[in-house]
């Protein structure tokens, strides 16, 4: 069967998306976009400030409260040629918080503009000259950059709230806007890392979040840091020759018993909030099996498919682990790819946007539909729903 599902054609997850239907800005009332309700085959639309009545009392509705950095710079050589440059990931240091307090200089994986013009020698920041990089090494479309400023005051965050622009989705078409810098963040955005939104998160305002509280449903947040990969296009027919990419995770002690005693009722908000979930599973199988490396694989989750252990067992595994080593947080990177064939293990509804074709996000919500996710996507075309990141959205329900 894992042969099977390696095998999954990439054109079979495909539809039409004409330009107009792609949303180029957001509402002005974040609440006020379209809501479609998918409850076990039977749809219907609503407006996101309904979502209080659809979720039951009892539900966790998990957060990635991770917040989008201004991650692309623009540089100049002395001959003229501009550079954009483009942080995907931190180096040195590699921990998001140290990188972000870093002063004076750091080392960051990224994606180079224009790569082919320079070729050696340092370049300056258009915005900021004393804002130097230095290329270290090349590895594929990738490179490692060094940053270097020469006002020790200032921290890395500090240079890049300063020159760094927003990267908004490439297929908005646009470059960003003042506005983006706040309509492309969730309101419970907090830990700065991802190069892209966890888009779902955008329709909630505070006081919906208060309504939905006030319901008697809670709330737990994790963090996943977004990556470029997530708008890398599938290129391959077959998804099995499809690299996924990796993202960094962090939860706390205290959300996983959440989870714990929520299994059954979690509602993840977001197809990143459902990655770190079920990966969390497969954490607790590798604590279970004690490796050494708690980071999870693409295809890990498909090498058993007979999986003896249970959410609960895995959840359980990690509490002890996190207390017999002390700690408060647990950190990994995912590479998990959720496509037809998986079999959920933490989350039991989801809410999220409306995904680009052929996409791996695609094959997310198909995985969770059984196939069925060809009804929700007529339904929305049929009936002016928004698409993609700053489009409506859907509560899938099974």
């Amino acid at each position: 069967m894992f042969s099977d599902i390696k095998k999954i054609r990439i054109e079979d997850y495909n539809y039409p998306l004409p330009d107009e239907r792609i949303a180029k800005y957001p509402l002005q009332n974040r609440d006020e976009s379209k809501l479609l309700i998918y409850d076990k085959g039977v749809i219907q639309q609503r407006l996101f400030k309904d979502l209080p009545s659809f979720l039951d009392k009892d539900s966790l509705l998990v957060f990635n409260n991770t917040k989008v950095i201004q991650a692309r710079l623009q540089f100049r050589k002395k001959s003229g040629a501009n550079i954009e440059i483009f942080c995907l990931e931190p180096i040195d240091p590699v921990d998001y918080a140290l990188m972000f307090q870093s002063k004076g200089e750091c080392v960051w994986k990224c994606m180079v503009g224009n790569s082919n013009k320079w070729k050696e020698g340092n370049i300056f920041c258009v915005e900021n000259d004393s804002l130097c990089a230095e290329r270290l090494s090349v590895d594929g479309n990738t490179s490692v950059v060094r940053f270097s400023w020469e006002n020790k005051d200032l921290t890395f965050a500090d240079i890049l709230d300063s020159v760094g622009e927003l990267p908004i989705p490439p297929y908005l078409h646009r470059k960003t806007e003042e506005s983006d810098k706040r309509t492309y963040q969730t309101v419970y955005s907090k830990i700065k890392g991802s190069v892209a939104a966890p888009t779902a998160g955008l329709h909630f305002t505070s006081d919906l979040i208060d309504r939905i509280r006030k319901n008697g449903v809670e709330i737990a947040e994790v963090t996943l840091h977004v990556g470029a990969g997530t708008f890398q296009p599938v290129k391959s027919e077959e998804i099995g020759a499809h690299a996924m990419h990796s993202e960094t995770v962090c939860i706390r002690k205290s959300t996983i018993v959440q989870l714990r005693e929520k299994l059954g009722h979690i509602v993840a908000v977001g197809t990143t909030s459902v990655r770190t979930l079920e990966s969390l599973f497969f954490v607790g199988k590798r604590i279970r099996q004690q490796k050494t490396s708690l980071n999870i694989e693409q295809w890990e989750p498909y090498d058993d498919l007979n999986e003896e252990s249970t959410p609960y067992e895995s959840l359980t595994a990690i509490l002890e682990y996190m207390t017999y080593n002390q700690m408060e947080e647990l950190h990994f990177s995912t590479q998990i790819i959720i496509v037809p064939g998986y079999s959920f293990k933490i989350v039991k509804d989801i809410i999220t946007n409306f995904h680009q074709p052929q996409s791996t996000l695609l094959l997310l919500v198909s995985a969770y539909l059984k196939g069925d996710w060809r009804k929700i996507y007529d339904y929305a075309l049929a009936n002016d729903f928004r698409f993609l990141s700053y489009g409506d959205s859907n509560f899938l329900k099974m």
